[in-house]
């Protein structure tokens, strides 16, 4: 079979003004080397839309574990696709499954140490390109979620929130609570996902919200939001209770924000006289996790025990607008851009 010379790259075209549209984004038609020594090459078949995109095209934040992305730059993030062409005498081969974080294009040629294989039984592929495994990793190391525990995930719609909720329950939660900008989501979260009750910031005072969802206070919060919402969390945290901050979308999500800062006001005698811990979670402190997730995720899922919700995007032309669709709310669970 011929190996194909050319790929379709999404690239940033232009610096946003606040929250970038399809304008800043154009696919290209490029051309596609051989694979050399050592080098894979693989098709596509989906990608992931992840709100971090947000802060790395806007040039905000330090110390990050991936680039900036600039005007030019092709965009990128995790991805499964075919193997096509591999090392003869290397683990991989023609028709595997890989993930890996050449995303936003058709193809992508690396060394083979880029790619992570998914085993053949796997139950669900796609469920791979989740970034659920940092909400897994908050809630098991950084807050140790423990049987009976009152949890609170913050922005729970998305692809972190829909599959924390659940991973809370199995990891021994009495009841999880979650937050969405969004009545309909609400209602799917308590309805499909197992959520206790959500709340919708804006409908009514938040913390007055939290206080009837939780009349004796949280245990445990997995904030991927900062902003009011973590004021309130701590205002409303039991003695003791353990807090994982694992995203920023107050900051992500607001047009007049760089994207790479959610500030909070905290109430720091609250933190002292209750004994609360708040610790910042990423991936990088835990590099056994990704596997351990991969277990236990594909064990819960051949038990029918975890849902993996999300929206699906047809064709890479369509990329762009569902970065926007992501930023304004449209998707629910993990945006998924299928090739």
């Amino acid at each position: 079979m011929a190996l194909p010379t050319t790929a379709r790259v999404v690239r940033l075209t232009a610096a946003p003004t606040g929250l970038p549209t399809p304008e800043d984004l154009t696919v290209a038609q490029e051309p596609l080397a051989a694979p050399g020594p050592g080098e894979v090459l693989v098709r596509n078949r989906a990608f992931l839309v992840f709100p971090g995109l947000r802060t790395l095209i806007g040039g905000a934040g330090s110390g990050l574990p991936l680039p900036h992305i600039a005007p030019g730059d092709a965009l990128f993030g995790p991805a499964l696709a075919e193997v096509l062409a591999a090392p003869e005498d290397g683990p991989l081969h023609p028709g595997d499954l890989v993930t890996h974080l050449y995303g936003w294009r058709s193809h992508a040629l690396a060394e083979a140490s880029r790619f992570t294989p998914v085993p053949a039984d796997f139950p669900d592929p796609l469920a791979l390109l989740s970034t659920a495994s940092a909400g897994y990793g908050g809630l098991s190391r950084s807050a140790e979620v423990r049987r009976g525990d009152v949890v609170l995930v913050t922005g729970a719609a998305g692809a972190v929130g829909t599959m924390a909720g659940q991973v809370a329950r199995l990891l021994g939660a009495a009841r999880v609570i979650g937050t969405t900008r969004s009545p309909a989501k609400a209602e799917r979260l308590t309805a499909e996902l197992g959520y206790d009750a959500v709340l919708v910031p804006g409908e009514r005072p938040f913390a007055e919200q939290l206080a009837e969802a939780a009349p004796d206070g949280v245990d445990v919060v997995l904030d991927l939001v900062g902003g009011e919402q973590l004021t309130a969390a701590v205002d409303a945290a039991r003695h003791g209770a353990r807090f994982a901050l694992v995203g920023a979308l107050a900051g992500q999500l607001a047009p007049e924000r760089p994207g790479g800062d959610a500030p909070a006001v905290i109430d720091a005698f609250r933190v002292v006289t209750l004994g609360l811990a708040l610790r910042g979670f990423t991936g990088l402190d835990h590099p056994d996790l990704e596997a351990e997730w991969r277990e236990r995720l594909g064990g819960w899922l051949r038990a029918g025990e975890i849902a993996f919700p999300w929206t699906p995007v047809a064709g890479i032309d369509r990329a762009a607008a569902a970065l926007s669709g992501l930023f304004t709310g449209d998707t629910f669970g993990a945006t998924i851009v299928e090739l």
